[in-house]
Protein backbone atom coordinates (compact mmCIF):
# COMPACT_ATOMS: atom_id res chain seq x y z
CA UNK A 1 0.00 0.00 0.00
CA UNK A 2 1.80 2.94 -1.17
CA UNK A 3 0.66 6.60 0.50
CA UNK A 4 -0.59 9.92 -1.08
CA UNK A 5 1.66 12.67 -0.18
CA UNK A 6 -1.51 14.60 1.08
CA UNK A 7 -2.48 11.82 3.91
CA UNK A 8 0.57 13.18 5.63
CA UNK A 9 -1.01 16.41 5.81
CA UNK A 10 -2.29 16.37 9.17
CA UNK A 11 -0.62 13.24 11.46
CA UNK A 12 -1.91 12.29 14.58
CA UNK A 13 -0.14 10.55 16.98
CA UNK A 14 -1.87 9.01 20.00
CA UNK A 15 -1.33 9.45 23.61
CA UNK A 16 -3.27 8.13 27.08
CA UNK A 17 -1.54 11.19 28.78
CA UNK A 18 -4.51 13.10 28.18
CA UNK A 19 -6.86 10.71 28.16
CA UNK A 20 -10.35 12.39 30.22
CA UNK A 21 -14.03 11.62 30.52
CA UNK A 22 -13.77 10.21 26.83
CA UNK A 23 -11.61 7.15 25.88
CA UNK A 24 -8.97 7.06 23.17
CA UNK A 25 -11.02 5.50 20.91
CA UNK A 26 -13.56 8.73 21.32
CA UNK A 27 -10.82 10.73 20.94
CA UNK A 28 -9.44 9.49 17.85
CA UNK A 29 -12.85 9.39 16.19
CA UNK A 30 -13.15 13.32 17.06
CA UNK A 31 -9.85 14.13 15.41
CA UNK A 32 -10.73 11.67 12.25
CA UNK A 33 -14.73 14.26 12.12
CA UNK A 34 -12.28 17.37 12.33
CA UNK A 35 -9.65 16.10 9.31
CA UNK A 36 -7.08 14.39 11.06
CA UNK A 37 -5.48 12.10 7.45
CA UNK A 38 -3.45 9.88 9.31
CA UNK A 39 -3.31 8.28 12.38
CA UNK A 40 -0.73 6.57 14.44
CA UNK A 41 -1.13 4.00 17.67
CA UNK A 42 1.36 4.50 20.17
CA UNK A 43 1.23 2.56 23.31
CA UNK A 44 4.32 1.86 25.22
CA UNK A 45 3.00 -0.27 28.18
CA UNK A 46 -0.04 -1.72 27.15
CA UNK A 47 -1.10 -5.59 27.74
CA UNK A 48 -0.53 -7.42 24.36
CA UNK A 49 -4.52 -7.98 24.33
CA UNK A 50 -5.30 -4.84 25.34
CA UNK A 51 -3.67 -3.08 22.84
CA UNK A 52 -4.62 -5.70 19.89
CA UNK A 53 -8.02 -4.77 20.96
CA UNK A 54 -7.77 -1.20 20.60
CA UNK A 55 -5.86 -1.71 17.63
CA UNK A 56 -8.99 -3.16 15.89
CA UNK A 57 -11.62 -0.98 17.22
CA UNK A 58 -9.19 1.99 15.96
CA UNK A 59 -8.74 0.16 12.69
CA UNK A 60 -12.49 -0.26 12.31
CA UNK A 61 -12.97 3.72 13.13
CA UNK A 62 -9.72 5.04 10.30
CA UNK A 63 -11.62 2.57 7.77
CA UNK A 64 -14.72 4.24 7.77
CA UNK A 65 -13.05 7.83 7.14
CA UNK A 66 -10.74 6.09 4.82
CA UNK A 67 -7.41 7.33 6.48
CA UNK A 68 -3.86 5.31 6.90
CA UNK A 69 -3.44 3.45 9.79
CA UNK A 70 -0.10 2.41 11.55
CA UNK A 71 1.04 1.24 14.78
CA UNK A 72 4.42 2.38 16.35
CA UNK A 73 6.75 -0.27 16.46
CA UNK A 74 4.95 -3.08 17.62
CA UNK A 75 5.07 -5.13 14.23
CA UNK A 76 2.95 -7.97 15.40
CA UNK A 77 0.26 -5.84 16.61
CA UNK A 78 -0.25 -4.64 13.06
CA UNK A 79 -0.26 -7.18 11.45
CA UNK A 80 -2.37 -9.06 13.43
CA UNK A 81 -5.55 -6.04 13.54
CA UNK A 82 -5.30 -6.15 10.20
CA UNK A 83 -3.27 -2.10 9.92
CA UNK A 84 -2.30 -0.30 6.79
CA UNK A 85 1.29 -1.03 8.19
CA UNK A 86 3.94 0.11 10.84
CA UNK A 87 6.02 2.82 11.93
CA UNK A 88 9.60 2.16 13.36
CA UNK A 89 12.43 4.51 15.00
CA UNK A 90 15.69 4.24 14.89
CA UNK A 91 16.36 2.49 18.17
CA UNK A 92 12.87 -0.05 17.22
CA UNK A 93 13.45 -2.83 14.28
CA UNK A 94 15.76 -2.44 11.51
CA UNK A 95 13.47 -0.92 8.69
CA UNK A 96 13.99 -3.38 6.16
CA UNK A 97 13.39 -6.34 8.69
CA UNK A 98 9.77 -4.70 9.50
CA UNK A 99 9.58 -4.21 5.50
CA UNK A 100 10.42 -8.01 5.23
CA UNK A 101 7.53 -8.91 7.83
CA UNK A 102 4.90 -6.61 6.54
CA UNK A 103 5.57 -7.33 3.18
CA UNK A 104 5.04 -4.33 -0.04
CA UNK A 105 1.48 -3.68 0.46
CA UNK A 106 1.84 -2.08 3.79
CA UNK A 107 2.78 1.20 4.51
CA UNK A 108 6.36 1.29 6.27
CA UNK A 109 7.08 4.97 8.22
CA UNK A 110 10.61 5.31 9.66
CA UNK A 111 11.86 8.40 12.17
CA UNK A 112 14.74 10.25 11.02
CA UNK A 113 16.60 13.36 11.73
CA UNK A 114 19.84 13.34 9.28
CA UNK A 115 20.04 13.26 5.63
CA UNK A 116 22.01 9.68 6.08
CA UNK A 117 18.94 7.73 8.45
CA UNK A 118 16.52 9.04 5.85
CA UNK A 119 18.21 7.94 2.71
CA UNK A 120 18.43 4.69 4.20
CA UNK A 121 15.61 4.45 5.20
CA UNK A 122 14.02 5.14 1.97
CA UNK A 123 16.66 2.35 0.44
CA UNK A 124 15.43 -0.19 2.89
CA UNK A 125 11.89 0.54 2.09
CA UNK A 126 10.74 2.99 4.24
CA UNK A 127 7.00 4.75 2.43
CA UNK A 128 7.66 8.21 4.61
CA UNK A 129 9.66 9.72 6.78
CA UNK A 130 9.02 10.95 9.94
CA UNK A 131 11.44 13.50 10.74
CA UNK A 132 12.44 15.45 14.00
CA UNK A 133 12.51 17.07 16.96
CA UNK A 134 11.04 20.29 15.07
CA UNK A 135 10.85 22.11 18.41
CA UNK A 136 11.35 21.17 21.82
CA UNK A 137 8.71 18.99 22.75
CA UNK A 138 7.43 17.73 26.25
CA UNK A 139 6.17 14.13 24.73
CA UNK A 140 10.07 12.92 24.75
CA UNK A 141 12.58 13.80 26.86
CA UNK A 142 15.35 12.47 24.91
CA UNK A 143 15.27 14.14 21.76
CA UNK A 144 17.52 16.68 19.71
CA UNK A 145 16.00 19.55 17.95
CA UNK A 146 17.13 20.27 14.63
CA UNK A 147 17.56 22.85 12.13
CA UNK A 148 15.48 23.92 9.75
CA UNK A 149 18.24 23.72 7.44
CA UNK A 150 18.57 20.19 7.96
CA UNK A 151 14.80 19.41 7.74
CA UNK A 152 15.04 21.12 4.14
CA UNK A 153 18.21 19.08 2.95
CA UNK A 154 16.27 15.49 4.34
CA UNK A 155 13.67 16.23 2.62
CA UNK A 156 15.38 17.18 -0.99
CA UNK A 157 17.51 14.01 -0.31
CA UNK A 158 14.27 11.58 -0.76
CA UNK A 159 11.78 11.08 -2.96
CA UNK A 160 9.09 10.02 -0.70
CA UNK A 161 6.96 11.89 1.76
CA UNK A 162 8.61 14.04 4.39
CA UNK A 163 6.67 14.95 7.61
CA UNK A 164 8.00 16.77 10.42
CA UNK A 165 7.18 15.97 14.24
CA UNK A 166 8.19 17.25 17.53
CA UNK A 167 6.92 20.52 19.31
CA UNK A 168 4.55 21.45 16.93
CA UNK A 169 1.51 23.90 17.78
CA UNK A 170 -0.13 26.71 15.73
CA UNK A 171 2.03 29.25 17.14
CA UNK A 172 5.09 27.88 15.29
CA UNK A 173 3.67 25.83 12.48
CA UNK A 174 4.76 28.38 9.60
CA UNK A 175 8.44 28.39 10.94
CA UNK A 176 8.08 24.90 8.97
CA UNK A 177 6.92 26.79 5.67
CA UNK A 178 9.26 26.27 2.74
CA UNK A 179 11.46 23.46 4.09
CA UNK A 180 9.49 21.36 2.04
CA UNK A 181 7.46 18.73 4.30
CA UNK A 182 4.58 17.45 3.38
CA UNK A 183 2.73 17.53 6.20
CA UNK A 184 3.04 18.00 10.28
CA UNK A 185 2.69 14.97 12.79
CA UNK A 186 1.16 16.24 16.27
CA UNK A 187 0.76 14.61 19.73
CA UNK A 188 0.13 16.83 22.53
CA UNK A 189 -0.91 19.95 19.99
CA UNK A 190 -4.30 18.00 19.80
CA UNK A 191 -4.54 15.39 23.11
CA UNK A 192 -3.58 17.93 25.63
CA UNK A 193 -6.43 20.43 24.26
CA UNK A 194 -9.93 20.57 26.00
CA UNK A 195 -12.08 20.34 22.80
CA UNK A 196 -9.69 18.12 20.79
CA UNK A 197 -11.77 18.49 17.46
CA UNK A 198 -11.69 22.27 17.64
CA UNK A 199 -7.94 21.38 18.16
CA UNK A 200 -7.25 19.13 14.88
CA UNK A 201 -9.71 21.56 12.79
CA UNK A 202 -7.26 24.70 13.51
CA UNK A 203 -4.40 22.46 12.77
CA UNK A 204 -5.84 21.04 9.78
CA UNK A 205 -6.86 24.64 8.49
CA UNK A 206 -2.75 25.76 9.52
CA UNK A 207 -1.03 22.98 7.74
CA UNK A 208 -2.99 23.22 4.43
CA UNK A 209 -1.82 26.89 4.71
CA UNK A 210 1.53 25.85 5.21
CA UNK A 211 2.23 23.49 3.14
CA UNK A 212 0.23 25.28 -0.04
CA UNK A 213 -2.32 22.06 -0.71
CA UNK A 214 -5.61 22.51 -2.55
CA UNK A 215 -8.48 21.33 -0.07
Amino acid sequence: MKIDKKSMLLYVVTDRTWLGENSLIEQVEDTLKAGATFIQLREKDFPFEDFLKEAKEIKNITDRYKVPFVINDNVDIAMKCGADGVHVGQGDMNAKNARNIIGEDKILGVSASTVEQAKIAEENGADYIGVGSAFKTNTKSDVNVISMDTLKDICNSVSIPVVAIGGINEENIFNLKNTDIDGICVISAIFSKENIYDATKKLYDLASKMVNYEV
